[in-house]
């Protein structure tokens, strides 16, 4: 044990080359998160808690749990750990009005001449809500009291359950709504002894599920007029990040779009995807 400042703390694991390698190619082949040598301090430190909680003395003894454990629940509570879900409403403000101003008008338009009502809209990467919620918002604001004649709920993916468990909640500290106006606020939150609460009218507008976007196949019965995927592919190497993309744009309406993360570039030469405005893309009508 360690003391500091007259307390005392646990001695930080010890993870050789060996250990790290193997769980680095574990979370890679799982989850498609590439991580370099520079990121080991990140999982010891992650990752220690776990161990010491379940009485594992070494990362091979963890990594070998992790491998053979069925159920999988090893494997979920390895991905709360090793991911960050840090975000905020409006994230991006640009897409949400670019969304507005363009990809709902395309949407209307289409879906009015197909007869149907069903928008459809997916949110890859949903963290702990603030992104979907968002969304949700703006559709509210677009139509208005037209919004009862359409099906716009969204679907809110991702593959931590701590983060999914934050987002069905829905209750959030002021620093995540910093920059939205008191307007809005006041219309879609109600404030309660935790934080501000998003209103059941927006929460029970998505439906949200665990999915790790590493699925060889993605099992939705209908394409999508728009894939909001942001901010996780930074984690991805290229094979992994295009493998990815080319999947959505099989699930993805033609002329429909894809939106990425500010710090995220597609190679264009290895995507059908068409570029439209930075971290915007579309698939040719």
């Amino acid at each position: 044990m360690i003391k500091i400042d007259n307390s005392i703390v646990p001695d930080v694991m010890q993870i050789s080359e060996a250990e790290f390698h193997s769980i680095r190619e574990l979370i890679y082949n799982r989850f498609g998160i590439a991580l370099t040598d520079q990121k080991k301090g990140l999982v010891v430190g992650r990752l220690q808690k776990i161990l010491r909680q379940h009485g594992f003395n070494t990362f091979k003894e963890y990594h070998n749990h992790l491998v053979s454990d069925k159920t999988e629940i090893a494997l979920t509570e390895l991905a709360n750990q090793i991911t960050t879900n840090h975000t905020f409403f409006f994230r991006e403000a640009e897409h949400f009005a670019f969304f507005q101003s363009d990809i709902l008008p395309w949407m209307v338009n289409e879906h009015r001449a197909k007869k149907n009502n069903d928008l459809r809209i997916w949110c890859a990467a949903a963290s702990s809500g603030e992104e979907p919620y968002t969304l949700i918002i703006t559709l509210l604001e677009y139509f208005g009291v037209d919004y009862k004649n359409w099906d716009c709920g969204l679907l809110a993916t991702d593959i931590s359950e701590k983060a999914l468990v934050a987002a069905k909640r829905g209750v959030y500290d002021q620093t995540r709504l910093q920059g939205v106006s008191g307007a809005i606020v006041n219309k879609y939150f109600k404030k309660n002894a935790d934080g501000f609460e998003v209103i059941d009218k927006v929460k029970k507008e998505v439906t949200i599920r665990r999915f790790n976007l590493m699925s060889e196949r993605l099992p939705f019965r209908k394409p999508f007029d728009c894939i909001w995927c942001r901010n996780v592919m930074i984690y991805f190497d290229a094979p992994t990040k295009h493998a990815l993309v080319n999947r959505m744009y099989k699930q993805t309406v033609n002329g429909g779009y894809l939106l990425i993360g500010h710090s995220e570039t597609l190679a264009r030469d290895q995507t059908q995807w068409k570029y439209i405005k930075p971290a915007v893309y579309r698939k040719e009508e």
